[in-house]
């Protein structure tokens, strides 16, 4: 009975904790189809009045009502930084972190203790010395600025390094006995065995270049090179700051790559996070 009770004050609290983060989003897409008259009209409203499409059409470019915003343009920015500083990430974490596990590395311990140490310090602190190193070297409002920084993780290394540290060591000798060599054995052994950790490392890392702002911010200047985070303020202080639900409707579009990447990778997201431990 206490089972059965405790069972139902969960699922209670979870769903008041589901409503709670929900209630933003909809609130968002539900002001996305409204006019600006109805979105500026006092009290709260949680279903238009009259579904309307002009904000999403003005957002995309589409037909009479299209605006001017480059919305792809930043969009098509904002995915190929993600996409490509992922993959940056993911290929750097595993090998290092393979190799920090299994490899005979010198000052393997000194470089184990750095990589921890490194989480410790915030980015702010790295943000100023980052920003003139890529102005000397001529790269802003490139998207070398925009990729590098996020070419490796400190906390991909160890969440990987974790799981390389307890893989079963009797399956890479099986595999060196059938005439495997270390490559093949990382390729084709470790890294299929590795897949949900890697799926929620590269969740992870998208969510997180693809979100980021201050950066993008202040390393890009042409319209060109924006990201759909900083299109979004630039028009939130522009054309959209006494239009809020083209302001909605712009950002709706933005959380679309990140909702489909999570819910094309969310098993093996759940599953990552259960052999990892993190909470």
């Amino acid at each position: 009975m206490r089972s059965k009770t405790f069972n139902i004050v969960i699922i209670v609290l979870a769903i008041i904790v589901a409503i709670f983060f929900m209630a933003p989003l909809f609130w968002m897409l539900a002001t996305s189809f409204k006019s600006d008259f109805e979105a500026f009209t006092a009290g709260i409203k949680w279903l238009p009045e009259v579904f309307t499409l002009e904000n999403y059409m003005y957002s995309l470019g589409i037909g009479d009502l299209a605006g001017d915003i480059p919305v792809l343009k930043w969009m098509g920015n904002s995915l190929f930084v993600g996409i490509t500083g992922t993959l940056l990430v993911l290929t750097v974490d595993t090998l290092a972190a393979y190799g920090l596990a299994r490899l005979d590395v010198p000052f393997k311990k000194f470089f184990i203790t750095l990589f921890i140490g490194s989480m410790m310090i915030p980015w702010v602190i790295t943000f100023l010395p980052l920003y003139m190193q890529f102005n000397n070297f001529g790269l802003l409002d490139t998207y070398a600025v925009l990729i590098l920084p996020y070419s490796a993780n400190a906390f991909g290394v160890f969440l990987l390094y974790q799981f390389f540290k307890g893989f079963p060591k009797s399956l890479e000798e099986a595999a060196h006995l059938d005439g495997a060599n270390k490559w093949q054995v990382f390729t084709k052994v470790v890294l299929p065995s590795a897949r949900p950790i890697i799926w929620t490392l590269a969740i992870f890392t998208f969510m997180g270049i693809y979100n980021d702002f201050l950066w993008p911010l202040v390393t890009t200047n042409s319209p060109e090179m924006r990201t759909i985070t900083t299109g979004i303020a630039i028009m939130q202080q522009g054309s959209f700051v006494s239009s809020p639900s083209r302001l909605m409707a712009l950002t709706s579009i933005a959380t679309i790559p990140a909702v489909l990447l999570f819910v094309i990778g969310q098993r093996a997201f759940i599953k990552g996070v259960t052999q990892t431990g993190i909470k």
